[in-house]
């Protein structure tokens, strides 16, 4: 019975982390790589393809230019996402108006207008007021103001819009469960030494050259008590491993120090500055 409970813990935690990573994946749009793992784990059930499979198809036809999927999307959660107060539709429409002006068919833009643009909130009046006045400019514009709109990059903003109020609707954190869990493990392991060459601890994650970088903007571990551990061995110095100093002030474990001077016919050489002492030359070092 215990070997049974043993065997199915880690199976337990491979599914949750494939299940994590599968969600990962679907974020960040690798959608056959998460397939793949979700199928040889045999999680689909367990996750949320389906949401995020239909949001691919929404996210691509943005990506094309194309507003009809996004609409017909809106159209079947209206009830919901008026609830969410979303400007989704409304920016729809205003980037509708938006295309008509850039291929000239000014009147067509009139009508959409009339049509679309009505019964707006305070917030809408004045995009719906400065996108009018793209009436009166040419598509080519270089009024800053209107150049703007005008740019091919408001459908990525458009995608970011679609893809956040998505998530809103789902009750889905903007955050996956995998980046929130790798910069909590980061940020607990972090301290000021992993960001100096000379005090960096190869078995250290955060002093890795990549997670280096990413862990660069998070925050430093919170130690209430602090601990040595010496460079060499990466151990704790304590009762059984004594913190020894160097005439050139650099302190090391005692039995890293000792090893080191049984190799080298008693010579102790300092890593940081490769300067040469003997085993005579050590001071002990008391921590109050």
């Amino acid at each position: 019975m215990t070997q049974k409970i043993r065997t199915c813990k880690p199976y337990g935690e491979k599914k949750r982390l494939d299940r994590i990573l599968v969600e990962y994946f679907l974020r960040c749009g690798y959608y056959d790589t998460a397939l793949k793992l979700a199928k040889h784990s045999r999680i689909e059930d367990l996750t949320n393809l389906d949401i995020f499979l239909v949001a691919k198809e929404v996210e691509e036809s943005l990506s094309n230019h194309e507003t009809a999927q996004c609409l017909a999307w809106c159209y079947d959660n209206k009830s919901k996402l008026r609830k969410l107060k979303s400007n989704l539709e409304f920016k729809l429409r205003q980037q509708e108006f938006i295309e008509l002006v850039r291929k000239n068919k000014r009147l067509e833009a009139v009508g959409h207008a009339r049509k679309y643009f009505v019964n707006l909130e305070d917030n809408q009046m004045f995009s719906v007021q400065k996108a009018m006045g793209l009436l009166a400019f040419p598509p080519e514009t270089e009024v800053s103001s209107y150049k703007e709109m005008l740019d091919l990059s408001r459908w990525q903003l458009l995608v970011k819009e679609f893809r956040s109020e998505n998530f809103k609707l789902y009750q889905l954190n903007n955050y996956s469960v995998f980046t929130v869990t790798l910069q909590a493990g980061l940020s607990s392991l972090k301290t000021p030494q992993c960001y100096h060459e000379d005090t960096k601890n190869a078995d250290c994650p955060v002093c890795s050259q990549y997670l280096n970088d990413l862990a660069s903007k998070l925050p430093f571990a919170h130690c209430s008590q602090s601990r040595l551990v010496c460079h060499m061995s990466g151990h704790p110095l304590n009762e059984h491993d004594h913190p020894m100093m160097l005439p050139n002030g650099y302190v090391y474990g005692e039995n890293s120090l000792v090893k080191m001077a049984t190799e080298n016919s008693g010579k102790i050489m300092c890593p940081r500055t490769k300067q040469m002492f003997s085993l005579t030359d050590l001071e002990k070092v008391f921590v109050m």
